[in-house]
């Protein structure tokens, strides 16, 4: 490595210690958010991760799911049945190997997450109107690399290691 790739590497460490703090005390903000204003009874934020993933990914199976959350499978099974309890996850055998189950959400998941993400905007815009026009605009031009650093972020975590 040439000094050159050596201050590009630390010019990318230092724009991500700037960058991660920020993305990840807004992810907690709105996480801690919306379920209240949204009028449904509380969620611990690990029930609402479990939920939102398999509302992404229906028919995922505990295995797969703790996998991408980055938890212990014992502990996304007491969480799924925690959410299986309050109905909103249903378990269906796999058709595959029918020791194995999927994941699925209840109607109520799928109308409870539509309030809460209503929730979520309402509570968002009420804090991007006391930002000025250039940033708003610099916000929504930045949603694309988000998303595309969110993919890159969940491919390098799941990715096995070498």
């Amino acid at each position: 490595m040439d000094a050159t790739d050596a201050a590009a590497d630390a010019a990318l460490v230092r724009e991500a210690r700037n960058l991660t703090p920020a993305l990840y005390a807004l992810g907690r903000v709105l996480r801690l958010g919306g379920v209240n204003e949204a009028g449904l009874p509380p969620l611990p934020p690990s029930d609402l991760e479990v939920l939102r993933q398999v509302l992404d990914s229906p028919g995922v199976g505990v295995g797969a799911l703790a996998q991408e959350l980055g938890l212990h499978a014992s502990n996304v099974s007491t969480t799924v049945r925690g959410l299986v309890a309050q109905g909103l996850v249903r378990r269906e055998p796999d058709p595959h190997d029918r020791r194995a189950v999927q994941l699925y959400p209840t109607m109520g998941a799928m109308q409870g997450m539509a309030m809460i993400e209503q929730a979520w905007a309402e509570i968002f815009a009420d804090s991007l109107a006391a930002l000025s026009r250039e940033e708003r605009a610099a916000l929504s031009a930045a949603a694309p690399a988000l998303r595309a650093l969110t993919s890159a972020l969940r491919s390098q975590r799941t990715a096995p290691r070498s």
